[in-house]
């Protein structure tokens, strides 16, 4: 395909109002990229296609085919930061068509949109493997952020044909963006604008894609802020609404699902975890010496796995399970007395010892108060006779019963 093909196939693009057909013309990696960089090979300067073709189709396109050629010559060159750059610029000018129309250009949007937020990483990738700075990212944050704000202030659309359906998508790369840099606060302005208008339909009346992206940021924000049954609730929507051949989107909500839903006493099952082989590589220790009472095998999974718990913000809410393994090794020590109701607190601290806690016996008795505290077990502690007296009935109660298995250490 050469230039003037393409400013023609955009123009009857523009005339059909076919926006999927629009958003393929403006994709870098589509094969008719590689046909203008070739054209334009020796003269991929804003300069000579300017004066070669301004004009030649309705602004801004004359403007937006340009800078696609800008963009696929330095994508092909390898120049990151310089094909964000002749992106970004495209981006602004579509942003200026799409707020005179209607929602048959969001596929276009969000194709440009996506390849904002691609080009952005690729460009600040390579600037810090060279050794550099680069901030594209932000700056792409910035920028899919005032397209929310196109998206949601549509008020003269039919409703079925209203920028308004592209909200939730939109948002959802903002989020990505604010994921990426390890920024989650700043979703804040952009969760308030959403929350206070009313006339954007219901969330469930959106594309699936849109829901689940959308829910798993949300969940990820109230997990990073610590509101844990809020984050359960908003993955546990993602992970069932997820399409089921979608298993790097499952796989990724269920990183995050599976700890919390650990802390509430339910484990996962032998079929879950076959389905998620990384998964289970990771988290099948940590429910086995949960099952097993085990915690020196609970703390040796701990260190194996460190690493990768903390680049994922799940080392704190694993390390809470551990009390899940104090509560089954305590069980144990129940059992094997014929569930007698009074229990020496020596007989605990000997557990202990022989799992690989080196504490005192003082300590033991600390332990064991917390574990009653927090409603592992039923009872209460005899000072004056060093023991345990526990509930006649019901003395381990199932995790899934506790008031508050979300409680901080």
């Amino acid at each position: 395909m050469d230039f003037t093909t393409f400013l023609s196939q955009i123009n009857d693009a523009l005339v059909a109002e076919n926006g999927p057909n629009l958003a393929y013309l403006l994709r870098p990696t589509s094969p008719h990229g590689k046909s203008l960089v070739k054209e334009f090979r020796s003269n991929a300067t804003q300069e000579t296609l300017d004066k070669a073709y301004k004009g030649a189709i309705r602004s801004p396109w004359d403007d937006i085919a340009i800078k696609y050629v800008l963009t696929c010559s330095c994508v092909a060159k390898r120049k990151f930061q310089e094909a964000y750059r002749e992106h970004s610029a495209l981006v602004v000018s579509f942003l200026r068509f799409f707020t005179e129309n209607r929602g048959w250009t969001l596929p276009a949007l969000f194709s440009v949109l996506r390849d904002l937020r691609d080009l952005a990483f690729d460009a600040d990738f390579h600037a810090k493997y060279n050794g550099g700075n680069s901030e594209c990212m932000e700056d792409a944050a910035r920028k899919i952020a005032s397209a929310f704000g196109n998206c949601i202030t549509d008020r003269q659309s039919p409703p079925e044909q209203s920028r308004k359906w592209g909200v939730y998508y939109v948002v959802g790369l903002v989020l990505k963006c604010y994921s990426r840099l390890k920024r989650v606060t700043l979703s804040k302005n952009i969760l308030r604008a959403l929350e206070a208008n009313r006339d954007i339909p219901a969330l469930s009346q959106y594309p699936r894609s849109h829901q689940v992206t959308f829910r798993y940021y949300i969940g990820m924000i109230h997990f990073l802020n610590e509101e844990h049954p809020k984050a359960e609730q908003e993955l546990t929507l993602a992970f069932y609404h997820c399409h089921v051949g979608a298993q790097a989107n499952q796989e990724r909500i269920l990183a995050y699902l599976l700890p919390l839903r650990l802390l509430r006493g339910h484990l996962p099952s032998d079929e879950l975890m076959k389905r998620f082989p990384v998964l289970s590589e990771m988290f099948t220790p940590f429910v086995n010496a949960i099952r097993l009472g085990d915690i020196a095998a609970f703390d040796r999974a701990l260190e194996r796995w460190e690493s990768k718990l903390v680049d994922l913000n799940l080392m704190l809410t694993v390390e809470k399970a551990r009390e899940l393994c104090l509560r089954g090794l305590f069980r144990r020590v129940w059992v094997a007395l014929d569930k007698s109701s009074r229990i020496p607190i020596s007989m605990f601290h000997c557990s202990l010892r022989i799992s690989g806690m080196d504490v005192d016996q003082e300590e033991a008795e600390c332990l064991v108060a917390n574990m009653i505290y927090k409603g592992f077990m039923r009872g209460y502690i005899s000072h004056e006779k060093h023991t345990v007296v526990l509930a006649m009935t019901n003395a381990f109660p199932r995790l899934a019963e506790r008031s508050a298995p979300f409680a901080s250490l």
